[in-house]
């Protein structure tokens, strides 16, 4: 909604007078908004040990559950960008996460993939939140990681890389 507001709000045209590019005004709108993310995932993280959740993972692991959430919430937060500069209201830039609170229910991160009706199972095995939340349960419950953790860096990488260059391509059009 930032990135939309921006664009539709006069700030973008007065930065164009300066030597600032469209990569960089859209990644500090990914910056304060992984910013605000970490937040966010640290009171989950605070409620959660409150509430009884013990990991057994040690540093390596706690590490590779930090990395992979922080690689998962630096490519949503290129992707929102995307989105926010594809639309033009603040409000329609706004519906993108009420599109992204619903795919993790079409993933593993609240039952087993194997119980979900059969007709999604393709789509839960298919989509990049079932390889992050595999990975953030093996990593901090100390067990084997098999080929989850790369799943899911690929899918970060993936979302990260399209929407980089998307966002950079669509900035240039939208200011030109």
């Amino acid at each position: 909604m930032n990135v939309n507001m921006d664009m539709n709000g006069g700030i973008v045209d007065g930065l164009r007078s300066m030597d600032v590019g469209g990569t960089a005004v859209i990644a500090g709108h990914v910056v304060s908004s992984v910013a605000r993310n970490v937040v966010s995932t640290l009171n989950v993280f605070g409620v959660a040990l409150l509430i009884g959740f013990r990991s057994d993972a040690g540093l390596m692991g706690w590490l590779g559950a930090v990395g992979v959430l922080l690689m998962f919430i630096l490519a949503v937060s290129w992707l929102a960008s995307v989105f926010g500069l594809l639309v033009q209201s603040a409000e329609a830039a706004g519906g993108f996460s009420f599109i992204m609170m619903f795919v993790p229910y079409v993933s593993s991160a609240f039952v087993p993939v194997s119980t979900l009706p059969s007709w999604l199972h393709g789509v839960a095995e298919h989509q990049p939140v079932t390889p992050v939340i595999e990975s953030l349960r093996a990593l901090l419950n100390n067990e084997p990681l098999g080929n989850s953790g790369w799943l899911a860096l690929a899918w970060c990488g993936g979302i990260l890389v399209v929407s980089t260059v998307l966002a950079d391509v669509l900035f240039r059009k939208r200011v030109a």
